[in-house]
């Protein structure tokens, strides 16, 4: 039984922390999603801005000024807890790997392996609640700028919605807090 927890704790932790790395790096967390007839597809990442032609598919990108210039803080703060999420997701993968059953490392002290994937979960845990906020943060913050548009009356031709990186990074957090509770509290 233990087994089987944590070979499905590390096939959910390693395809979870896939959606992770995946949402940090892609460009679409922002979407357009005007109703009117669009020749481009909008998208706004954490670290560029890129313009789809939808008549030839061409597709252009921004990037962003600099990692240092003054950029607004929804995307300061979501790409901080992402990367950090990413690093912990990361590291707990790793002391996972090393703690499961079916790896030889530390074979003759099955007490430490089972200390080590304690530790992954809780690490996982921590990556999984820093990425979720860091996704709803992004979310919220979308959702906020449009509405104040909408309730003070302003069009200014194109609105906003969330993306499908903005989906893959909470769907990413939310798989490895799931692995995280099956590593702490199902495995002990």
């Amino acid at each position: 039984m233990s087994a089987a927890l944590q070979m499905t704790a590390f096939g959910l932790a390693l395809l979870s922390t896939l959606f992770l790395l995946l949402a940090t790096c892609t460009d679409c967390w922002m979407v357009n999603a005007d109703d009117s007839l669009e020749v481009s597809h909008k998208c706004r990442g954490l670290w560029r801005e890129c313009v789809t032609n939808m008549q030839d598919g061409v597709r252009t990108c921004d990037q962003y000024d600099s990692i240092l210039a003054d950029h607004p803080v929804k995307i300061v703060v979501t790409r901080t807890l992402l990367i950090t999420a990413d690093l912990l997701a990361g590291l707990a993968l790793a002391m996972l790997l090393l703690g499961l059953d079916c790896i030889k490392f530390l074979k003759e002290d099955p007490g430490v392996k089972l200390k080590m994937c304690y530790g992954a979960g809780v690490i996982l845990g921590i990556g999984s609640i820093l990425g979720l906020v860091g996704s709803v943060w992004y979310a919220v913050d979308v959702y906020v700028e449009r509405a104040m548009l909408v309730s003070h009356n302003i069009f200014l031709g194109v609105h906003y919605d969330f993306g499908w990186s903005c989906w893959l990074g909470m769907a990413g957090s939310m798989g490895c807090l799931v692995a995280s509770v099956l590593l702490t509290c199902c495995l002990c």
